[in-house]
């Protein structure tokens, strides 16, 4: 009996590798997509990404709604808008934050759904 383990030789399907091999995105693009999901590794940042899919917040307002502080939040905030997923209006004052597009709403409604078929 082989041991599934092990293969015999370097490449089985040669034609299936050379595709995929063709298709990949230099290890820089691999890097920063690692580094994108990083991202959503973190409740907090999660938790606020799907608050600003519902709506537009200021800092104020997500913090009440999270039951943090405005510095934690801000922190996070910055996370965020360094990684693109977050963007910013100002109405005097006041500061309002909103999902950077909508591939970031996709994002969240995808994996929400994903989540869900479980």
């Amino acid at each position: 009996m082989q041991d599934s383990n092990i293969c015999e030789s370097d490449i089985i399907h040669e034609d299936a590798v050379n595709k995929v091999k063709s298709q990949f995105p230099p290890d820089e693009t691999i890097f920063d997509l690692a580094d994108f999901y990083k991202i959503f590794g973190d409740t907090t940042r999660v938790r606020i990404l799907y608050a600003l899919d519902k709506s537009d917040l200021c800092v104020c307002d997500i913090s009440a709604l999270l039951n943090m502080t405005v510095s934690a939040v801000s922190h996070q905030l910055k996370v965020l808008r360094d990684s693109n997923l977050v963007a910013t209006r100002r109405d005097g004052k006041i500061v309002y934050y909103s999902l950077a597009d909508d591939h970031v709403k996709e994002i969240i409604e995808c994996g929400l759904d994903h989540i869900k078929e479980k």
